[in-house]
């Protein structure tokens, strides 16, 4: 699929670790018209600026039109998120840049850090809601805020209840992830937790890494970002495992004290 429901003129053959089903220049077109991208100025919708919390010491700052809610916290996986505040388009663009440059907040987080930090995440809403709390105080009581946007006060929105990950910390936490999809695959395990793209699966260890040499016994949990999904052809299988390349967190082995050659 090209850019914006067209087909890729020059038909690129796509990598199995592509998580958009597009080429680079296709994807480089399909983002130029999008507030992400920063290329609309003009939107009148208002906007919230956001704080959200994947992790310890993993916080960014965005944006998302009001009219959306929390759709987009729960489409990245925020694993807590708290509103700064609401206005026009270019006012939450301001605020956005205003913490970035003053606080050092970043206003984007790779998923593979999101899915590696899920091991060590505390285990009250209390304790994940610390760091959000004092971002939105130091935010707050910066100069500069566009007179256009309301501010909001700090009330921590907490997911690991809606995204099941309640309990997937420590030894029982994701230990890598299916880094890509490959012709006749299979990925077969029990759904345990779902956050943003990604599908917690439990799996049976011994299967595959990406030297396709694993080892072990009984069960361990792998993520699937279901953004890889795209494009593929998928049939139902009865049963198969797990015979894809999965890549292993080094936070997760480390936090759990697990060894290499999990699946």
């Amino acid at each position: 699929m090209g850019a914006r429901g067209n087909a890729c003129p020059v038909r690129a053959v796509v990598s199995g670790r592509s998580t958009g089903a597009r080429c680079e220049e296709c994807a480089r077109l399909d983002r130029a018209h999008s507030v992400a991208a920063d290329t609309i100025a003009d939107d009148p919708r208002p906007y919230h600026v956001y704080l959200a919390w994947f992790g310890p010491g993993m916080t960014k700052v965005g944006i998302t039109a009001l009219e959306r809610g929390s759709a987009r916290l729960l489409e990245q996986g925020a694993v807590a998120f708290s509103w700064l505040g609401v206005g026009p388009l270019m006012a939450a663009r301001r605020t956005e840049e205003l913490l970035r440059a003053a606080l050092g907040v970043p206003d984007r987080i790779p998923y593979a850090d999101k899915r590696a930090v899920r091991a060590a995440l505390p285990g009250t809403a209390a304790e994940r809601a610390v760091e959000v709390e004092d971002l939105h105080a130091r935010a707050v009581g910066l100069g500069g805020w566009p007179e256009s946007l309301e501010r909001a006060s700090c009330q921590v929105v907490d997911h690991v209840g809606v995204f099941g990950l309640a309990g997937l910390t420590g030894p029982a936490s994701a230990v890598g992830a299916v880094s890509e999809l490959v012709a006749g695959g299979v990925v077969e395990g029990e759904l345990v937790a779902a956050a943003g793209p990604d599908l917690h699966l439990a799996v049976e260890s011994g299967r595959q890494n990406e030297r396709g040499d694993g080892k072990g016994d009984g069960r361990v949990v792998v993520v699937l970002d279901t953004r890889l999904m795209t494009g593929w052809e998928l049939v139902p299988v009865g049963s198969g495992g797990l015979t894809v390349p999965v890549r292993e967190f080094k936070v997760a082995k480390e936090s759990a004290g697990m060894q290499d050659g999990l699946f």
